[in-house]
Protein backbone atom coordinates (compact mmCIF):
# COMPACT_ATOMS: atom_id res chain seq x y z
CA UNK A 1 0.00 0.00 0.00
CA UNK A 2 1.81 3.29 -1.21
CA UNK A 3 0.75 6.62 1.12
CA UNK A 4 -1.15 9.32 0.46
CA UNK A 5 1.10 11.62 -2.40
CA UNK A 6 1.22 15.14 -1.38
CA UNK A 7 0.73 16.58 -4.72
CA UNK A 8 -0.29 19.87 -3.52
CA UNK A 9 -0.30 21.63 -0.27
CA UNK A 10 -2.97 20.43 2.81
CA UNK A 11 -4.04 23.52 4.17
CA UNK A 12 -4.63 21.79 7.72
CA UNK A 13 -1.04 21.23 7.94
CA UNK A 14 1.59 23.57 8.17
CA UNK A 15 3.54 24.42 5.36
CA UNK A 16 4.30 26.70 2.32
CA UNK A 17 2.05 27.82 -0.46
CA UNK A 18 4.23 27.90 -3.75
CA UNK A 19 4.40 31.72 -5.16
CA UNK A 20 2.59 32.54 -8.55
CA UNK A 21 3.04 35.36 -10.95
CA UNK A 22 2.94 36.32 -14.23
CA UNK A 23 5.72 38.86 -14.59
CA UNK A 24 8.61 37.56 -13.36
CA UNK A 25 9.73 35.19 -10.35
CA UNK A 26 12.45 34.84 -8.57
CA UNK A 27 13.25 32.39 -5.79
CA UNK A 28 16.36 32.41 -3.78
CA UNK A 29 17.63 30.45 -0.34
CA UNK A 30 17.65 34.29 1.44
CA UNK A 31 14.59 36.04 1.58
CA UNK A 32 16.72 39.39 1.26
CA UNK A 33 18.16 37.89 -1.88
CA UNK A 34 14.73 37.36 -3.30
CA UNK A 35 13.84 40.77 -2.37
CA UNK A 36 16.57 41.85 -4.40
CA UNK A 37 15.93 40.18 -7.47
CA UNK A 38 12.52 41.17 -7.67
CA UNK A 39 13.28 44.93 -7.39
CA UNK A 40 16.17 44.28 -9.81
CA UNK A 41 13.25 43.33 -12.37
CA UNK A 42 10.74 46.00 -11.06
CA UNK A 43 13.63 48.59 -12.11
CA UNK A 44 13.31 46.99 -15.76
CA UNK A 45 16.61 44.35 -15.37
CA UNK A 46 16.56 41.44 -17.21
CA UNK A 47 16.18 37.53 -15.35
CA UNK A 48 20.26 37.68 -15.56
CA UNK A 49 20.72 41.15 -13.75
CA UNK A 50 18.45 39.56 -11.39
CA UNK A 51 20.22 36.42 -10.72
CA UNK A 52 23.75 38.67 -10.40
CA UNK A 53 22.24 41.03 -7.47
CA UNK A 54 20.15 38.32 -5.86
CA UNK A 55 23.92 35.90 -5.80
CA UNK A 56 26.01 38.75 -4.43
CA UNK A 57 23.59 38.94 -1.58
CA UNK A 58 23.39 35.69 -1.04
CA UNK A 59 27.57 35.80 0.00
CA UNK A 60 26.67 38.53 2.15
CA UNK A 61 23.13 37.07 4.09
CA UNK A 62 24.79 33.48 3.95
CA UNK A 63 28.41 33.80 4.67
CA UNK A 64 29.19 30.12 4.97
CA UNK A 65 27.14 29.15 1.92
CA UNK A 66 28.55 31.15 -0.52
CA UNK A 67 30.78 34.37 -1.64
CA UNK A 68 32.99 36.07 -3.92
CA UNK A 69 35.86 33.73 -2.64
CA UNK A 70 33.98 31.25 -4.73
CA UNK A 71 32.81 29.61 -8.11
CA UNK A 72 29.90 29.90 -10.33
CA UNK A 73 27.70 27.92 -12.87
CA UNK A 74 24.55 28.92 -15.01
CA UNK A 75 22.50 27.86 -17.74
CA UNK A 76 20.82 30.84 -19.10
CA UNK A 77 17.50 30.45 -21.81
CA UNK A 78 15.45 32.95 -23.91
CA UNK A 79 12.78 31.87 -25.70
CA UNK A 80 13.35 30.54 -28.99
CA UNK A 81 17.04 29.96 -28.45
CA UNK A 82 18.95 27.38 -27.24
CA UNK A 83 20.41 26.17 -23.56
CA UNK A 84 23.34 28.26 -22.95
CA UNK A 85 25.57 27.22 -20.34
CA UNK A 86 28.38 28.90 -18.29
CA UNK A 87 31.48 27.52 -16.49
CA UNK A 88 32.74 29.98 -13.83
CA UNK A 89 35.10 28.11 -12.05
CA UNK A 90 38.32 28.81 -10.76
CA UNK A 91 41.12 26.86 -11.62
CA UNK A 92 44.51 25.62 -9.49
CA UNK A 93 47.21 27.66 -8.94
CA UNK A 94 50.17 27.17 -11.69
CA UNK A 95 52.27 26.33 -8.72
CA UNK A 96 50.24 23.15 -7.37
CA UNK A 97 50.99 19.51 -8.73
CA UNK A 98 50.13 15.98 -7.57
CA UNK A 99 53.46 14.98 -7.41
CA UNK A 100 54.67 17.74 -4.96
CA UNK A 101 51.51 17.13 -2.30
CA UNK A 102 52.54 13.23 -2.25
CA UNK A 103 56.08 14.26 -2.10
CA UNK A 104 55.15 16.30 1.13
CA UNK A 105 53.49 13.40 2.67
CA UNK A 106 49.99 13.69 1.24
CA UNK A 107 47.46 10.94 0.11
CA UNK A 108 44.22 13.67 -0.82
CA UNK A 109 43.61 16.77 -0.83
CA UNK A 110 43.77 18.72 2.51
CA UNK A 111 41.23 20.71 4.41
CA UNK A 112 41.59 24.47 5.57
CA UNK A 113 44.92 24.36 3.76
CA UNK A 114 45.41 27.11 1.05
CA UNK A 115 46.70 24.20 -1.06
CA UNK A 116 43.78 23.47 -1.62
CA UNK A 117 41.95 27.07 -2.61
CA UNK A 118 41.57 27.28 -6.18
CA UNK A 119 41.26 30.84 -7.56
CA UNK A 120 37.63 32.30 -7.19
CA UNK A 121 36.07 31.89 -10.66
CA UNK A 122 32.84 33.73 -9.69
CA UNK A 123 33.50 37.13 -10.63
CA UNK A 124 34.80 36.66 -13.85
CA UNK A 125 31.43 34.90 -14.52
CA UNK A 126 29.37 37.74 -12.84
CA UNK A 127 31.24 40.50 -15.02
CA UNK A 128 30.57 37.61 -18.33
CA UNK A 129 26.86 37.50 -17.77
CA UNK A 130 26.18 41.01 -17.32
CA UNK A 131 27.85 42.13 -19.76
CA UNK A 132 26.75 39.54 -22.63
CA UNK A 133 23.38 38.91 -21.58
CA UNK A 134 22.22 41.49 -18.88
CA UNK A 135 20.87 44.89 -19.33
CA UNK A 136 21.36 47.30 -16.58
CA UNK A 137 25.24 47.22 -16.11
CA UNK A 138 27.00 46.10 -12.73
CA UNK A 139 27.15 49.16 -11.42
CA UNK A 140 23.07 49.60 -10.75
CA UNK A 141 23.50 45.09 -10.34
CA UNK A 142 25.73 45.39 -7.72
CA UNK A 143 24.44 48.50 -5.55
CA UNK A 144 21.85 46.41 -3.84
CA UNK A 145 25.07 44.16 -2.42
CA UNK A 146 27.39 46.48 -1.29
CA UNK A 147 24.55 48.59 0.50
CA UNK A 148 23.16 45.15 2.06
CA UNK A 149 27.32 44.60 3.11
CA UNK A 150 28.01 47.94 4.81
CA UNK A 151 24.75 48.18 6.41
CA UNK A 152 24.61 44.54 7.15
CA UNK A 153 21.65 42.00 7.43
CA UNK A 154 20.51 39.98 10.21
CA UNK A 155 21.36 36.55 10.57
CA UNK A 156 18.49 34.76 9.63
CA UNK A 157 17.42 31.11 11.52
CA UNK A 158 19.07 28.73 9.37
CA UNK A 159 21.74 31.04 8.51
CA UNK A 160 22.59 31.02 12.12
CA UNK A 161 22.06 27.39 13.08
CA UNK A 162 24.88 26.89 9.99
CA UNK A 163 27.30 29.48 11.61
CA UNK A 164 27.64 27.59 14.86
CA UNK A 165 27.62 24.17 13.15
CA UNK A 166 31.10 25.69 10.77
CA UNK A 167 32.27 28.29 13.30
CA UNK A 168 35.41 26.09 14.42
CA UNK A 169 36.48 25.88 10.55
CA UNK A 170 37.57 29.63 10.59
CA UNK A 171 41.31 30.43 11.19
CA UNK A 172 42.61 33.59 11.26
CA UNK A 173 42.01 36.78 9.82
CA UNK A 174 38.85 34.75 8.59
CA UNK A 175 37.75 34.62 12.50
CA UNK A 176 38.03 38.57 12.59
CA UNK A 177 35.82 38.69 9.63
CA UNK A 178 33.61 36.31 10.61
CA UNK A 179 32.98 35.78 14.20
CA UNK A 180 31.78 38.67 16.62
CA UNK A 181 33.55 38.32 19.95
CA UNK A 182 35.12 35.37 18.53
CA UNK A 183 31.68 33.48 18.01
CA UNK A 184 29.27 32.49 15.97
CA UNK A 185 26.46 35.24 15.03
CA UNK A 186 22.95 34.29 16.85
CA UNK A 187 20.14 34.56 14.85
CA UNK A 188 19.15 38.27 14.50
CA UNK A 189 22.27 39.45 14.83
CA UNK A 190 23.69 41.74 12.10
CA UNK A 191 26.46 40.95 9.90
CA UNK A 192 28.44 43.68 8.21
CA UNK A 193 31.05 43.23 5.53
CA UNK A 194 32.66 46.73 4.89
CA UNK A 195 35.61 44.97 3.18
CA UNK A 196 33.58 43.28 0.91
CA UNK A 197 31.42 45.91 0.17
CA UNK A 198 35.14 48.13 -1.04
CA UNK A 199 35.37 45.56 -3.12
CA UNK A 200 32.17 45.28 -4.94
CA UNK A 201 32.48 48.66 -5.04
CA UNK A 202 35.62 48.34 -7.44
CA UNK A 203 33.72 45.64 -9.49
CA UNK A 204 31.14 48.05 -10.01
CA UNK A 205 33.68 50.43 -11.68
CA UNK A 206 36.30 48.76 -13.19
CA UNK A 207 34.84 45.12 -14.07
CA UNK A 208 36.73 41.92 -13.36
CA UNK A 209 40.00 43.95 -13.53
CA UNK A 210 38.67 45.48 -9.72
CA UNK A 211 38.94 41.78 -8.40
CA UNK A 212 41.66 40.04 -10.14
CA UNK A 213 43.93 42.59 -10.35
CA UNK A 214 45.34 45.62 -8.47
CA UNK A 215 45.04 45.72 -5.23
CA UNK A 216 42.33 43.82 -4.29
CA UNK A 217 43.96 40.87 -6.10
CA UNK A 218 47.23 41.46 -4.18
CA UNK A 219 45.67 41.46 -0.81
CA UNK A 220 44.56 37.67 -1.45
CA UNK A 221 47.39 36.40 -2.91
CA UNK A 222 49.52 37.70 -0.74
CA UNK A 223 47.17 36.45 2.38
CA UNK A 224 47.61 33.00 0.44
CA UNK A 225 51.27 32.95 0.16
CA UNK A 226 51.46 33.45 4.04
CA UNK A 227 49.23 30.13 4.68
CA UNK A 228 51.51 28.19 2.40
CA UNK A 229 49.57 28.80 -0.81
CA UNK A 230 51.73 29.09 -3.87
CA UNK A 231 49.20 31.57 -5.41
CA UNK A 232 50.03 34.91 -8.01
CA UNK A 233 48.99 37.73 -9.36
CA UNK A 234 49.36 35.67 -12.78
CA UNK A 235 47.13 33.05 -11.19
CA UNK A 236 44.44 35.49 -11.01
CA UNK A 237 44.92 37.53 -13.84
CA UNK A 238 44.86 34.38 -15.73
CA UNK A 239 41.26 33.95 -14.75
CA UNK A 240 38.50 33.23 -17.26
CA UNK A 241 34.84 31.50 -17.47
CA UNK A 242 34.15 29.36 -20.40
CA UNK A 243 30.95 29.25 -22.37
CA UNK A 244 29.94 25.33 -22.71
CA UNK A 245 27.66 23.46 -24.58
CA UNK A 246 24.59 21.66 -22.10
CA UNK A 247 24.30 18.31 -22.04
CA UNK A 248 21.08 15.91 -21.47
CA UNK A 249 19.36 12.88 -20.82
CA UNK A 250 15.95 11.79 -20.89
CA UNK A 251 13.66 10.60 -18.22
CA UNK A 252 10.43 9.02 -18.77
CA UNK A 253 9.91 11.77 -21.25
CA UNK A 254 11.10 14.69 -19.58
CA UNK A 255 14.69 15.95 -20.73
CA UNK A 256 17.29 16.26 -18.12
CA UNK A 257 19.54 19.66 -19.11
CA UNK A 258 22.54 19.72 -16.97
CA UNK A 259 26.34 21.30 -17.35
CA UNK A 260 28.92 18.73 -18.85
CA UNK A 261 32.42 18.31 -16.28
CA UNK A 262 34.23 19.26 -14.45
CA UNK A 263 30.61 19.53 -12.89
CA UNK A 264 28.73 16.35 -11.94
CA UNK A 265 25.85 17.19 -13.77
CA UNK A 266 26.67 13.93 -15.77
CA UNK A 267 25.96 12.17 -12.84
CA UNK A 268 22.40 13.62 -12.40
CA UNK A 269 21.52 12.21 -15.66
CA UNK A 270 23.15 8.51 -14.94
CA UNK A 271 21.48 8.56 -11.96
CA UNK A 272 17.63 9.47 -13.22
CA UNK A 273 18.49 7.04 -16.57
CA UNK A 274 19.09 4.10 -13.89
CA UNK A 275 15.77 5.04 -11.73
CA UNK A 276 14.08 4.77 -15.37
CA UNK A 277 14.62 0.86 -15.19
CA UNK A 278 12.60 0.86 -12.69
CA UNK A 279 8.58 1.71 -11.33
CA UNK A 280 8.67 4.24 -8.94
CA UNK A 281 5.54 5.05 -9.72
CA UNK A 282 4.22 1.88 -8.77
CA UNK A 283 5.96 2.47 -5.20
CA UNK A 284 5.13 4.29 -1.91
CA UNK A 285 7.29 8.27 -2.35
CA UNK A 286 8.79 7.93 0.93
CA UNK A 287 8.54 4.09 1.42
CA UNK A 288 11.44 1.48 1.98
CA UNK A 289 11.75 0.08 -1.59
CA UNK A 290 12.34 3.65 -3.53
CA UNK A 291 14.28 4.99 -1.27
CA UNK A 292 16.75 1.58 -1.03
CA UNK A 293 16.57 1.43 -4.97
CA UNK A 294 17.77 5.40 -4.84
CA UNK A 295 20.34 4.54 -2.46
CA UNK A 296 21.62 1.79 -4.71
CA UNK A 297 21.42 3.65 -7.68
CA UNK A 298 22.96 6.69 -6.04
CA UNK A 299 26.30 4.11 -4.76
CA UNK A 300 26.89 3.53 -8.81
CA UNK A 301 26.28 6.69 -10.54
CA UNK A 302 28.69 8.18 -8.02
CA UNK A 303 30.85 5.17 -8.16
CA UNK A 304 30.98 6.36 -12.53
CA UNK A 305 31.59 9.77 -11.46
CA UNK A 306 34.43 8.82 -9.55
CA UNK A 307 36.01 7.22 -12.18
CA UNK A 308 35.30 9.62 -15.09
CA UNK A 309 34.91 13.00 -14.18
CA UNK A 310 37.73 15.44 -14.37
CA UNK A 311 38.84 18.91 -16.56
CA UNK A 312 37.89 17.82 -20.26
CA UNK A 313 40.48 20.66 -20.77
CA UNK A 314 43.30 18.89 -19.50
CA UNK A 315 42.52 14.80 -19.89
CA UNK A 316 40.60 12.76 -21.64
CA UNK A 317 36.50 12.30 -20.13
CA UNK A 318 34.43 9.11 -21.27
CA UNK A 319 31.48 11.49 -21.21
CA UNK A 320 29.48 9.61 -23.80
CA UNK A 321 30.25 6.33 -21.75
CA UNK A 322 28.73 7.90 -18.55
CA UNK A 323 25.84 9.40 -19.86
CA UNK A 324 24.98 6.13 -22.15
CA UNK A 325 21.38 4.34 -21.77
CA UNK A 326 23.55 1.18 -22.64
CA UNK A 327 25.76 2.13 -18.83
CA UNK A 328 22.78 2.95 -17.31
CA UNK A 329 20.99 -0.24 -18.23
CA UNK A 330 23.92 -2.16 -17.26
CA UNK A 331 24.29 -0.58 -14.12
CA UNK A 332 20.20 -1.14 -13.32
CA UNK A 333 20.71 -4.78 -13.92
CA UNK A 334 23.77 -4.66 -10.89
CA UNK A 335 20.66 -3.95 -8.13
CA UNK A 336 19.50 -6.33 -5.71
CA UNK A 337 16.15 -4.81 -4.63
CA UNK A 338 15.93 -6.65 -1.78
CA UNK A 339 19.65 -6.06 -0.08
CA UNK A 340 22.04 -3.06 -0.44
CA UNK A 341 25.59 -3.44 -2.22
CA UNK A 342 28.66 -3.71 -0.23
CA UNK A 343 30.64 -2.04 -2.72
CA UNK A 344 29.86 -0.29 -5.85
CA UNK A 345 32.88 -0.01 -7.33
CA UNK A 346 33.85 -3.61 -7.13
CA UNK A 347 30.43 -4.83 -8.92
CA UNK A 348 30.63 -1.92 -11.56
CA UNK A 349 34.38 -2.32 -12.67
CA UNK A 350 33.35 -4.59 -15.66
CA UNK A 351 30.50 -1.98 -17.02
CA UNK A 352 33.39 0.93 -17.14
CA UNK A 353 35.94 -1.15 -18.97
CA UNK A 354 34.86 0.51 -22.28
CA UNK A 355 34.47 8.24 -14.94
CA UNK A 356 23.74 28.25 -3.47
CA UNK A 357 21.27 27.76 -6.13
CA UNK A 358 18.86 30.22 -7.16
CA UNK A 359 16.56 30.55 -10.65
CA UNK A 360 15.01 33.77 -11.67
CA UNK A 361 12.59 34.00 -15.02
CA UNK A 362 11.79 37.17 -16.17
CA UNK A 363 8.41 38.54 -18.05
CA UNK A 364 10.33 37.91 -21.59
CA UNK A 365 10.43 34.48 -20.40
CA UNK A 366 14.27 34.59 -20.20
CA UNK A 367 15.38 31.83 -17.53
CA UNK A 368 18.61 31.41 -15.37
CA UNK A 369 19.51 28.78 -13.28
CA UNK A 370 22.66 29.98 -11.57
CA UNK A 371 24.20 28.28 -8.24
CA UNK A 372 27.79 29.79 -6.18
CA UNK A 373 29.47 28.25 -3.72
CA UNK A 374 32.60 27.87 -1.51
CA UNK A 375 32.23 24.64 -1.38
CA UNK A 376 32.71 23.60 2.53
CA UNK A 377 30.97 25.41 5.13
CA UNK A 378 32.73 28.97 5.28
CA UNK A 379 35.15 27.37 2.38
CA UNK A 380 38.82 26.63 3.75
CA UNK A 381 37.98 28.55 6.87
CA UNK A 382 40.76 30.82 5.33
CA UNK A 383 39.97 34.59 4.12
CA UNK A 384 42.56 37.69 2.99
CA UNK A 385 43.59 39.87 5.27
CA UNK A 386 42.37 43.50 4.61
CA UNK A 387 39.32 42.95 2.38
CA UNK A 388 37.49 39.37 4.49
CA UNK A 389 37.14 37.46 1.21
CA UNK A 390 36.83 34.32 2.16
CA UNK A 391 38.79 31.23 0.34
CA UNK A 392 36.99 28.72 -1.33
CA UNK A 393 38.24 24.89 -0.98
CA UNK A 394 37.19 23.94 -4.43
CA UNK A 395 40.90 22.19 -4.89
CA UNK A 396 39.41 19.03 -2.45
CA UNK A 397 37.86 18.15 -5.27
CA UNK A 398 40.38 16.90 -6.97
CA UNK A 399 42.47 13.63 -6.36
CA UNK A 400 46.28 12.56 -5.85
CA UNK A 401 46.03 9.19 -7.78
CA UNK A 402 48.38 9.44 -10.43
CA UNK A 403 47.03 9.16 -13.84
CA UNK A 404 43.25 9.65 -12.81
CA UNK A 405 41.21 12.20 -14.98
CA UNK A 406 40.91 14.28 -11.98
CA UNK A 407 44.61 14.52 -10.61
CA UNK A 408 45.18 17.88 -9.55
CA UNK A 409 47.58 19.83 -11.75
CA UNK A 410 48.63 23.73 -12.79
CA UNK A 411 45.62 25.37 -14.21
CA UNK A 412 43.24 22.65 -13.91
CA UNK A 413 39.75 22.79 -12.35
CA UNK A 414 38.61 20.20 -10.01
CA UNK A 415 35.63 18.03 -10.06
CA UNK A 416 32.83 20.25 -9.05
CA UNK A 417 30.10 19.42 -7.13
CA UNK A 418 27.79 22.36 -7.72
CA UNK A 419 24.72 21.68 -10.79
CA UNK A 420 22.53 24.14 -12.16
CA UNK A 421 19.09 22.50 -13.85
CA UNK A 422 16.35 22.95 -16.40
CA UNK A 423 13.79 20.25 -17.89
CA UNK A 424 12.37 20.37 -21.31
CA UNK A 425 8.88 18.88 -22.77
CA UNK A 426 8.00 18.52 -26.20
CA UNK A 427 11.29 20.75 -27.21
CA UNK A 428 10.74 23.54 -24.45
CA UNK A 429 12.37 24.55 -21.35
CA UNK A 430 9.60 24.14 -18.84
CA UNK A 431 11.05 24.10 -14.98
CA UNK A 432 14.18 25.96 -13.91
CA UNK A 433 15.69 24.29 -10.91
CA UNK A 434 18.62 23.26 -8.12
CA UNK A 435 19.14 21.26 -5.20
CA UNK A 436 22.30 22.96 -3.04
CA UNK A 437 23.88 20.18 -0.96
CA UNK A 438 27.26 19.69 -1.73
CA UNK A 439 27.79 16.08 -3.24
CA UNK A 440 23.97 15.32 -2.47
CA UNK A 441 23.27 17.58 -5.62
CA UNK A 442 23.08 15.05 -8.58
CA UNK A 443 20.93 12.98 -6.13
CA UNK A 444 18.64 15.72 -5.72
CA UNK A 445 18.11 16.45 -8.74
CA UNK A 446 17.03 13.11 -9.66
CA UNK A 447 14.60 13.04 -6.48
CA UNK A 448 12.84 16.40 -7.37
CA UNK A 449 12.42 15.19 -11.08
CA UNK A 450 10.83 11.80 -10.06
CA UNK A 451 8.83 13.74 -7.60
CA UNK A 452 7.74 15.67 -10.56
CA UNK A 453 7.23 12.92 -13.46
CA UNK A 454 6.84 10.00 -11.27
CA UNK A 455 4.62 11.30 -8.78
CA UNK A 456 2.81 14.21 -10.23
CA UNK A 457 3.45 16.51 -7.54
CA UNK A 458 3.36 20.21 -7.43
CA UNK A 459 6.49 22.12 -7.20
CA UNK A 460 6.11 23.16 -3.99
CA UNK A 461 5.42 19.56 -2.75
CA UNK A 462 8.52 18.16 -4.83
CA UNK A 463 10.89 20.35 -3.24
CA UNK A 464 8.97 19.63 0.72
CA UNK A 465 9.16 16.05 0.51
CA UNK A 466 11.78 14.15 2.71
CA UNK A 467 14.69 12.99 1.58
CA UNK A 468 17.84 10.60 1.81
CA UNK A 469 21.31 10.02 0.41
CA UNK A 470 23.65 7.77 0.32
CA UNK A 471 26.86 8.56 1.21
CA UNK A 472 30.05 7.80 2.23
CA UNK A 473 29.28 7.17 5.72
CA UNK A 474 26.10 5.43 5.10
CA UNK A 475 22.20 5.81 4.30
CA UNK A 476 21.36 9.24 5.59
CA UNK A 477 17.97 10.05 6.19
CA UNK A 478 15.73 12.87 7.15
CA UNK A 479 13.15 12.84 10.09
CA UNK A 480 10.21 13.35 7.51
CA UNK A 481 10.27 9.37 6.64
CA UNK A 482 9.07 7.03 8.81
CA UNK A 483 10.22 4.72 12.00
CA UNK A 484 9.55 1.82 10.64
CA UNK A 485 11.33 3.11 7.00
CA UNK A 486 14.48 3.41 8.50
CA UNK A 487 14.31 0.03 10.67
CA UNK A 488 13.31 -1.81 7.43
CA UNK A 489 16.61 -0.09 5.30
CA UNK A 490 18.67 -0.97 8.35
CA UNK A 491 17.51 -4.71 8.06
CA UNK A 492 18.34 -4.47 3.86
CA UNK A 493 21.64 -3.89 5.35
CA UNK A 494 22.15 0.29 4.50
CA UNK A 495 23.69 2.12 7.83
CA UNK A 496 20.74 3.87 8.78
CA UNK A 497 21.28 7.34 9.97
CA UNK A 498 19.13 10.80 10.77
CA UNK A 499 21.54 13.68 9.79
CA UNK A 500 21.61 17.14 11.93
CA UNK A 501 21.41 18.95 9.07
CA UNK A 502 18.82 18.66 6.78
CA UNK A 503 19.75 17.30 3.39
CA UNK A 504 19.80 19.68 0.51
CA UNK A 505 17.90 23.09 -0.17
CA UNK A 506 16.18 23.71 -3.58
CA UNK A 507 14.40 26.37 -5.64
CA UNK A 508 12.51 25.99 -8.68
CA UNK A 509 10.60 27.95 -11.16
CA UNK A 510 8.01 26.01 -13.38
CA UNK A 511 6.85 28.21 -16.71
CA UNK A 512 3.29 27.46 -17.03
CA UNK A 513 2.74 28.42 -20.60
CA UNK A 514 -1.38 27.57 -20.93
CA UNK A 515 -2.47 29.91 -18.36
CA UNK A 516 0.61 32.47 -18.70
CA UNK A 517 1.90 32.41 -15.41
CA UNK A 518 5.50 31.51 -13.29
CA UNK A 519 5.20 29.11 -10.72
CA UNK A 520 7.69 29.11 -7.73
CA UNK A 521 8.90 26.90 -4.94
CA UNK A 522 11.11 27.33 -2.35
CA UNK A 523 12.82 24.89 0.18
CA UNK A 524 12.01 25.62 3.72
CA UNK A 525 15.25 23.55 4.87
CA UNK A 526 17.01 26.93 3.80
CA UNK A 527 15.47 30.67 4.94
CA UNK A 528 14.66 31.81 1.17
CA UNK A 529 11.66 31.93 -0.43
CA UNK A 530 9.62 32.87 -4.37
CA UNK A 531 8.13 35.78 -4.82
CA UNK A 532 6.10 36.53 -8.16
CA UNK A 533 5.80 39.69 -9.65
Amino acid sequence: MTAAIPRARDFHLPGRSAAYGANGMAATSHPIATKTAVEILEAGGNAVDAAIAAAIVCGIGEPAMTGIGGDMFALIHKEGEEIVGLNASGRAPAGLTAAGLREAGLSAMPDKDARSVTVPGAIDGFCRLSADHGRLGLDRVLAPAIRYAEAGIPAAPRVAFDWKTAADRLTGAARTHYLENDGPLAAGRIFRAPGQAEVLRRVAKDGRAGFYEGEVAEDMVASLQALGGSHTLDDFAATACDYVDPISGDYRGTELVELPPNGHGATAILLAKILSHFDLAAMDPFGIERAHLEAEATKLAYDARNRIVGDPQHAAIRLAHMVADETAAKLARLIDPKRAMTSATEISEAVHKETIYLTVVDRDLTKVSLIYSIFHNFGSGLASDKFGILFQNRGMGFTLEEGHPNEAAPGKRPLHTIIPAMLKQGGQVTTTYGVMGGAYQPCGHARVLSNLVDYGMEPQAAVDAPRCFSDVGGLNIERGYATEVRTGLAEMGHQVSVPETPIGGSQMIVIDRENGVLIGASDPRKDGCAIGL
